[in-house]
């Protein structure tokens, strides 16, 4: 029997197509719009986004794009694309009777899943199944879900005759954990005092209302602790469990670590908050850190100008010494591999 035709769709969160103030206008208009980011009725939405957010915030945004934007673009749209590249050639190489097609797209701005599915075809027009990874490692409604749910609006609205399928989130796989524990490892030579876990922040009823038990998550003492089917879907348990086993495969103690949650939007996110705790953590003693961003797999405006810039800004400036971003998996061989691993046992 024939072996069956597959694509590949490595999906992630998306960018400005430039650093001018309509672009980010529109990309934020489009990100912000999501009924899975601001989930507020139409009307609300609307107005609190086209009409407060956005015109106040692009600019600011564009200003802060421009600090990190490269001669090829947006970081996270290069970083992405040497991803899918390097996965072309991992895949070609374990597969060496035929090439699989490997594409992306971006929940937001270009290229679009229509393009993606488009470019796949133009590829090879008798592809049976598109295998797609959305780039996100946990499990959120804002991220994760979206991604999922705006594919599959897609290729539903412009009847694609092939099969659409998504690997799961990968928090927890012992692939991704391997090659996020080497990705830290060689900044573990260096004298730290502690190892700060930033992940991306998201409102706590988020959390809530991704639990489809109705009554785990938040709502019990050690909610993240106590086994669940809620863990499915739920963004804090997921973090937390990353950090646990990646900081016990590197023999991390306890005291030498620890999470909080960066980029919020308004009241009521997940604590503690990464600005907050970079500013008093060197009143606590710790003067010499180490930071990684692992909701992250590309290297972005958060990492690149959140974390990497005003982070270190913040850090230095209230008594830190050495302030070190480990960089994301970005392509990572050990990545690429995992990578190539979850969609050829898809398949």
């Amino acid at each position: 029997m024939a072996a069956k035709k597959i694509g590949i769709l490595l999906m992630n969160l998306g960018s400005p197509d430039s650093t001018d103030v309509a672009d980010v206008k529109k990309y934020l208009d489009q990100f912000l719009m999501d009924e899975r980011v601001i989930d507020k009725p139409w009307i609300l939405r609307a107005l609190l986004v086209k009409g407060i957010i956005v015109p106040f915030r692009a600019p600011k945004s564009a200003k802060a794009y421009k600090t990190i934007w490269t001669k090829d673009g947006s970081p996270l749209i290069v970083n992405t694309m040497q991803l899918q590249k390097a996965l072309q050639n991992e895949i070609v190489q374990r597969t060496p009777a035929g090439e699989e097609p490997v594409e992306i797209a971006m929940r937001y701005g270009n290229p679009s899943p229509e393009a993606a599915f488009n470019a796949l075809l133009k590829r090879d027009s008798s592809i049976e199944e598109v295998i797609a990874l959305p780039l996100y490692p946990h499990y959120a409604m804002s991220s994760y879900e979206s991604a999922v749910e705006y594919a599959k609006k897609i290729h539903r609205q412009k009847k694609y005759s092939f099969k659409l399928t998504f690997i799961e989130p990968f928090y927890n796989e012992p692939d991704y954990l391997h090659s996020l524990a080497e990705n830290i490892r060689p900044f573990l030579n260096e004298p730290y005092d502690q190892l700060l876990f930033s992940y991306h922040g998201i409102p706590e009823r988020h959390i809530r209302k991704s639990d489809i038990t109705g009554c785990h998550c938040l709502r019990t003492e050690n909610c993240c602790e106590v086994d669940s089917p809620a863990h499915a879907h739920c963004y804090r348990h997921q973090v937390r469990t990353t950090t646990k086993l990646v900081t016990e495969k590197l023999q991390i103690p306890e005291n030498k670590y620890s999470i909080s949650f960066q980029s919020r939007l308004g009241k009521g996110w997940l604590t503690p908050f990464t600005d907050i705790r970079l500013k008093e953590l060197p009143d606590e003693g710790i003067k010499k850190i180490l930071i990684i961003c692992p909701a992250f797999v590309s290297d972005c405006l958060e990492t690149l100008e959140e974390i990497a810039i005003r982070g270190k800004e913040i850090f230095m400036e209230a008594g830190g010494e050495t302030f070190k971003m480990i960089p994301c998996l970005n392509v990572n061989p050990l990545w690429v591999k995992a990578i190539a691993k979850y969609v050829t046992e898809n398949n």
